[in-house]
């Protein structure tokens, strides 16, 4: 007699999972539109530059529009319509590890502005020598005019009039076109005397960002921040320090992050839409291979130099104002219709890429004015004194099809719910653990980021039981009569489509 097969192991008939927890959920990067965007002379200079840094071309594109944005700053604003004007001003994050020559693609654009900023200074400093030798005089003037003024007061006299050379006249102000660690009160101090603008350009960005809300009289530099990247008016005024008052607060930011501190910060900061502000710039690596060509770094200086030739107007009070470049009613149509895309955006995003997406419109005003600056800067164009319908077709052309999916890819973590994010952790330690069943307190002992509670595990569980990736089979007991524990099976799938 033949002998029993052995009886098939009940499987569960699962249904299909939900797909976006079967494939990677960080998106591929988009190449930089450099030929769509950018005039010729533009695209070929970044190019250069990244090759000779072996640097992504990302990188270089992204200093760029911060450095450019900060140097016109506040001496013109784009204004679509009355009532709607954006400073230049552009924020931008380098996302990549340290092999991905972060700082030298951003040098390439940072080391010639250090370059301007000191010949700039040179320039001052002979205004400044001569400033200082007439303020000693008029030190000396004024105590002879006071001493006289007393003697006339106690004689009867009339008291003279006071010399003309009593008044040195205002000091020169140094240029600081760019500031590596300056605190809020040094930059209120920079920016009072240099109303355009500066750019605060950092090596690394983590420790800037968590530092910012530890400010250590318990206050917090958060708002400074967040008012420096629209240009409004700004008081600094921390106890024991005269208050140092700023009508336009324009500060560009550049600088770096690794993946691992960038998705740390997603997780634990308040969405009050700080890094939503940021273009986020996170590329392939750049292949390892010598230039072919060297390139031109004298064009990159001359162009910078030409924007700071860049004045600001006066109002009817002299007091000093941005020109207003206001769009074409061409333009403004086609920013109409991008608003209109980007309700669209807005209503299939959650979490940290709703609040990029809600900040799409403004950017991409910023960006056409900074597009038309740098062609004026190249000598490709004349000075745009009208944003035209190809300025903001460029600007829109680079914020859909490169900064936004840009922004998913690097904000991907940070875009879903507090479900979905506890979800797609718990996806991938089952994948890496090879689970088929697993209990909850196996999922807490794996003291996973994100997973570490039971608070942050269940909104997860209950996400991947509504789209079929795990069931719960039971809840057994837990030893010695303890408290029970939550049993699960997972679908075969997960395991089956892993990459």
């Amino acid at each position: 007699m033949s002998a029993m097969p052995e009886p098939t192991p009940f499987v569960p008939d699962w249904p299909e999972p939900a797909a976006r927890f079967l494939r990677d959920e960080l998106p591929p990067p988009p190449s930089p539109p450099l030929d769509e965007v950018l005039t010729p002379r533009w695209a070929v200079w970044v190019r250069g530059a990244a090759e000779a840094k072996s640097a992504p071309p990302d990188y270089v594109l992204g200093a760029l529009l911060s450095v450019c944005g900060s140097l016109v700053g506040n001496t013109r604003w784009a204004s679509p319509w009355q009532g709607w004007a954006e400073p230049p001003i552009l924020w931008t994050i380098a996302i990549g590890n340290p092999s991905m020559n972060k700082s030298p693609g951003l040098d390439a654009v940072l080391v010639p502005l250090k370059e301007v900023e000191r010949t700039e200074r040179d320039k001052v400093q002979s205004a400044l020598t001569d400033w200082k030798a007439s303020a000693d005089v008029a030190r000396l003037v004024e105590s002879t005019w006071k001493e006289a003024v007393k003697a006339a007061l106690k004689a009867g006299d009339a008291p003279p009039p006071r010399p003309k050379e009593a008044n040195p006249g205002p000091e020169p102000v140094m240029p600081r076109l760019a500031t590596q660690d300056a605190t809020v009160e040094k930059l209120a101090v920079i920016l009072a005397g240099q109303p355009r603008g500066a750019l605060l350009s950092r090596d690394e960005l983590a420790g800037w960002l968590q530092g910012m809300s530890r400010y250590s009289g318990g206050g917090s530099d958060r708002p400074f921040w967040l008012e420096a990247y629209g240009g409004r008016s700004y008081a600094v005024e921390r106890m024991g320090r005269d208050p140092v008052y700023i009508d336009r607060l324009t500060v560009g930011v550049l600088g770096g992050i690794q993946p691992d501190r960038l998705r740390t910060l997603l997780l634990r900061s308040d969405d009050d839409g700080l890094l939503a502000r940021f273009l986020p710039i996170w590329p392939q690596p750049a292949p390892i291979r010598r230039p072919s060509a060297p390139y031109d770094e004298a064009f990159i200086k001359s162009a910078l130099q030409k924007m700071l030739t860049l004045r600001m107007a006066t109002d009817e009070s002299d007091t000093l104002r941005p020109w207003f470049v206001h769009f074409s009613e061409e333009a403004r149509a086609m920013l109409d219709e991008f608003r209109k895309q980007a309700r669209e955006w807005e209503g299939q995003a959650e979490g940290l890429l709703l609040s990029f997406i809600g900040k799409l419109p403004g950017m991409a005003v910023r960006v056409s004015l900074v597009l038309g600056m740098m062609a004026w800067a190249s000598g490709e164009a004349d000075e745009p004194y009208e944003i035209t319908l190809a300025h903001f077709d460029s600007a829109m052309h680079l914020v859909e099809r490169y900064l936004l999916p840009m922004a998913r890819r690097a904000y991907a973590d940070a875009a879903y719910s507090k479900g979905e994010r506890a979800a797609r952790r718990l996806v991938a330690l089952i994948r890496d653990m090879g689970w088929r069943q697993f209990t909850s307190r196996e999922v807490l002992r794996a003291e996973r980021a994100g997973l570490a509670t039971a608070e942050d595990l269940n909104p997860g569980l209950n996400v991947l039981e509504e789209v079929d990736i795990i069931h719960t089979v039971g809840v057994p007991p837990g030893p010695q009569g303890g408290r029970p524990q939550r049993l699960f099976n997972v679908n075969p799938a997960l395991h089956r489509t892993r990459a």
